[in-house]
């Protein structure tokens, strides 16, 4: 079999592309061609839907062809859409057609994600995966740092010298490029996975999907789960508009090439040492002791914002300075709802299934109010907007304070009621 080595961090990174690409790079795209922050937080929260249904049609994948099929169709076909959304920028209604095209992507992306985790677990051994999930999750989060980093900065310097329409397609074309590249590589090195005779039916997929619903404290899981990003939600679509816009829109008035050199810097370390931190801090204290301590840290981001937009600060080191809060926050309180979907939700015959539910429930909750946000901050304006977040956060500390615990499942080993 071929070294994980040469597969596992590229398999990540191409994973982590698409869903930056579209969940936040997007957003500085629109916005530098004109478009409202309304339409902008809509509509590319709408089109990460697939992310949230992709357990759906999962147990599909199963059925027909492949995993290593499944892999490198959707890296050429993101590919290729990318390209397709880099010509489109030049039409009249560049918004309405590249938002369709984006949503391509989208689809293409979640199919993809469930298709390598597929190949991830089928081909290594327990050990192997472990040994490689570091790999996994260190490149996936670079592929998140190359885009909100060097591709934002890179747009930046581009804009300056060709315009900002030109400047996105190239961006565009390089992802393109880079998507296309990873599945012929793919193609070569990705150790063949071979079909699943018959796959799981839809008898048994139900009887997964009610069993889920079943568990102990279920109700109150997904309500944590919701609220616990819940203002998240809110500000991960206006964030960068707010930085990209003027000073007399309420905005911090940075380039592309600031916000970049910003994200890809400060942010990229930030997020690191937070989620280095986070794992020690439970492995000392247990998850139980750390989790609403994990998600006052989560919430401080929304008081840098909120301090920002009041002061509007000039300086790049205290814009800097609250860039650093944000990734850090994230990194170190993201690990904690991470590990409670993984130790309290998905313990049981089903885990990795029930924990595609769960991240499935996570991102719905990102989601909704990223729909709203740009409607409510266009309405109130920044300074008003990220007040509103800061009260959004009370119950997702209220919720954690009073998470039920019960038994400890890990020794249980399910949650599931007898059936």
């Amino acid at each position: 079999m071929k070294s994980p080595k040469i597969w596992v961090p590229t398999l990540y990174f191409a994973m982590g592309l698409p869903f930056v690409m579209l969940n936040m790079v997007a957003t500085l795209m629109y916005k530098g061609m004109g478009v409202s922050d309304t339409l902008i937080a809509f509509w590319t929260s709408l089109i990460m839907l697939p992310w949230t249904l992709k357990p759906l049609w999962s147990p599909l994948l199963e059925m027909y062809r492949t995993k290593k099929f499944f892999v490198v169709a959707t890296q050429l076909t993101s590919g290729l859409v990318f390209g397709m959304v880099a010509l489109a920028l030049h039409l009249p209604q560049f918004f309405a057609m590249t938002i369709a095209l984006l949503a391509v992507v989208a689809l293409s992306g979640a199919t993809h994600d469930i298709a390598a985790d597929g190949v991830y677990m089928q081909v290594l051994s327990s050990e192997d995966q472990a040994k490689y999930i570091g790999w996994q999750g260190a490149f996936y989060n670079i592929a998140k740092i190359v885009g909100t980093g060097l591709l934002v900065w890179l747009a930046g310097v581009l804009i300056e010298q060709v315009g900002t329409t030109q400047a996105w397609t190239l961006v565009m074309l390089l992802v393109a490029a880079l998507m296309c590249a990873a599945g012929l590589y793919h193609m070569a090195v990705l150790p063949a996975t071979p079909r699943l005779q018959g796959g799981p039916g839809m008898k048994e997929f139900w009887a997964v999907f009610r069993s889920f619903f079943r568990k102990r404290h279920i109700v109150y899981y997904i309500c944590f789960i919701i609220l616990y990003r819940f203002a998240e939600g809110f500000v991960i679509k206006i964030v960068p508009l707010f930085l990209k816009a003027s000073r007399a829109e309420q905005g911090l008035g940075l380039s592309e090439k600031e916000i970049g050199l910003l994200y890809g810097t400060f942010g990229a370390a930030a997020f690191v040492l937070g989620s280095i931190m986070a794992g020690y801090y439970i492995a000392r204290r247990g998850l139980r002791r750390s989790l609403f301590r994990l998600a006052l840290v989560f919430n401080l981001p929304f008081v840098a914002y909120t301090l920002l937009a009041q002061y509007q600060p000039e300086s790049l080191w205290l814009i800097g300075t609250a860039i650093v809060v944000e990734y850090f926050g994230y990194g170190f309180g993201f690990v904690g709802l991470t590990l409670f979907m993984m130790q309290r939700v998905a313990p049981g015959r089903h885990q990795m299934a029930h924990y595609a539910f769960a991240s499935g429930i996570m991102n719905l909750g990102v989601m909704l109010p990223g729909m709203m946000s740009g409607l409510v901050s266009d309405w109130l304006g920044y300074r008003q907007f990220f007040v509103v977040v800061l009260l959004c956060t009370i119950p997702a500390l209220l919720i954690t304070w009073f998470v039920p615990w019960g038994e400890d499942v890990m020794e249980r080993g399910s949650e599931e009621v007898k059936e």
